[in-house]
């Protein structure tokens, strides 16, 4: 246990350049006009950047200091359940304090757009996390992926659904839906529960494609 911990603390502190690139988007992104997006929104960006240096920076090195593979893959779902959470949290006290008195008419938060905030804020702000959540575990396997053939193939299947999909309308409705299942969705317990569903099964996908990993 004491090595999942030294794990997820060396993974979080070498985490910065995220740190610095977010709180930097989030102080100094303006908007003006009538409607404006929320600051808020722009920690969204550190879920997305985390994955790559997890993947790219840290699973090298950790290996090299000789950390197991299973160890290296509980710390990084401890690490992305912890940002996850911190994510959620501030996102939220800036929807609750400071969008409220932003000099525009209207603020667009992702909370909103999602249908989170239509249930009592705490609720949503677990919604938020738990998406954040199903997003790094889903970047963190496709980028662990990408040195392999079924990383490729992985990718060309991605585009495929997206270039497929979206110009035909039943099959656009299909893409439509599963978003809304997973995003944009006020009922709490159904999207948390494909929230975490999917996160489960990433994971297992992901321990078997850490398993085959190399440096």
């Amino acid at each position: 246990m004491k090595a999942i911990f030294a794990i997820v603390k060396r993974l979080l502190a070498s985490n910065a350049i995220s740190y610095i690139v977010t709180l930097l988007m989030v102080l100094c992104a303006t908007s003006s006009g009538d409607t404006v997006l929320s600051n808020g929104n722009y920690t969204w960006l550190l879920a997305v950047m985390t994955p790559f240096f997890f993947v790219f920076y840290d699973y090298a090195k950790l290996m090299h200091l000789g950390a197991s593979k299973k160890d290296y893959c509980i710390g990084c779902l401890i690490s992305y359940g912890i940002l996850a959470f911190g994510i959620s949290l501030v996102n939220t006290l800036i929807h609750m304090l400071i969008d409220p008195v932003y000099p525009a008419r209207a603020v667009i938060n992702m909370m909103d757009v999602c249908k989170w905030t239509g249930n009592n804020i705490v609720v949503a702000a677990l919604q938020q996390m738990f998406f954040l959540l199903l997003v790094m575990i889903f970047l963190h396997v496709l980028l662990s992926m990408q040195l392999y053939w079924y990383g490729w193939l992985t990718d060309a299947a991605l585009v495929a659904i997206v270039c497929i999909f979206t110009p035909i309308a039943a099959l656009r409705s299909v893409l439509s839906n599963f978003f809304q299942v997973i995003m944009i969705n006020g009922n709490a317990f159904l999207q948390i529960g494909f929230c975490l569903l999917l996160s489960a099964a990433l994971s297992c996908v992901g321990l078997y494609v850490l398993k085959r990993k190399t440096l």
